[in-house]
């Protein structure tokens, strides 16, 4: 028999209420938060030419904990009347009751608090940014309701993190964190075409819009080009500012780690895709690092 994937309530160390809440942000699930900080970590220390200094790495780490949290609060709120019919997310703690959605809405505004509060310690372009990537992580549970590839939405805000790292850096956005952030968006798009292909049939009944059930038969091989694209925009990028063995050694080992994935979804079985989502912050903690050990 297969094993679950994250229908069951997960087993938290942690008591009562404080248990729940942390099931709520997916304490147990660090996959999704570090999704988010590795191209965030990558275009700061891009921006700054090297280390960026212990306050902005704080600054950056932090924040993206606290925002990615946020989301799963705001989502799973948004999703509680058909995260109930999809076997995977059918034991959250909103959808089951367990947690009231005035409570999952307040605890998420809290935590988007603490994280505009590490905002202000930066500079005044990167609070003018955070207004966009806030409004970007409250549209996306609700584009899945009217737009047909709604990962490219979820790739935009997955991505924001970039623009405002060269912000809180250099006080400006350049034209390289725009084409660090397309790039990115194309690796969500790979990633997030995985998840969804967990859930596709489940998504069919209750009518929601994903790009797996948009691409149909041709999702692996947009998944394969959209990690194509992303290496490629990337490669691009950075070729000019960290151009060294290390760096193309992350790159061929990101390459490889992306063929892998792509093999591992070529029957599209649940539990294959879903450990192919799973993996992909190892191919950005690859790129990280050599972006990191470039500089």
């Amino acid at each position: 028999m297969s094993p679950p994937l994250d229908n069951a309530p997960p087993q938290s160390p942690a008591p009562g209420r404080l248990g729940l809440y942390l099931q709520l942000i997916r304490w147990d699930r660090p996959a999704g938060w570090l999704l988010l900080l590795w191209p965030t970590l990558s275009a700061l220390w891009v921006a700054s030419g090297g280390f960026p200094g212990w306050h902005l790495l704080l600054v950056f780490t932090l924040g993206t904990v606290l925002m990615r949290s946020a989301g799963c609060c705001v989502n799973d709120v948004a999703d509680r009347d058909f995260d109930r019919h999809v076997k995977r997310t059918a034991g959250r703690p909103v959808t089951r009751g367990a947690l009231s959605v005035k409570a999952a809405l307040l605890f998420g505004a809290l935590l988007a608090l603490l994280a505009f509060a590490l905002v202000l310690t930066t500079n005044r372009v990167t609070i003018l940014w955070s207004f966009a990537a806030l409004a970007l992580a409250l549209a996306y549970p609700f584009a899945k309701r009217y737009v047909s590839m709604p990962q490219a939405v979820l790739g935009v805000a997955f991505s924001f993190g970039i623009p405002m790292a060269f912000a809180a850096v250099q006080s400006r956005v350049p034209l390289m964190a725009w084409l660090l952030l397309l790039g990115n968006l194309f690796w969500v798009l790979a990633y997030d075409t995985q998840y969804a292909m967990v859930d596709r049939d489940d998504d069919l009944k209750i009518g929601m819009k994903t790009s797996a059930i948009t691409l149909g038969r041709f999702d692996v091989a947009a998944i394969l080009l959209s990690y194509l694209a992303y290496l490629s925009i990337w490669g691009w990028a950075l070729w000019g500012s960290g151009r060294s063995p290390v760096m193309a050694a992350a790159f061929v080992a990101a390459a490889l780690q992306a063929l892998w994935h792509v093999w591992l979804i070529r029957h599209r079985e649940r539990q294959a895709c879903f450990k192919a989502f799973r993996l992909n912050h190892w191919l950005g903690f690859t790129l990280f690092a050599g972006v990191a050990l470039s500089f």
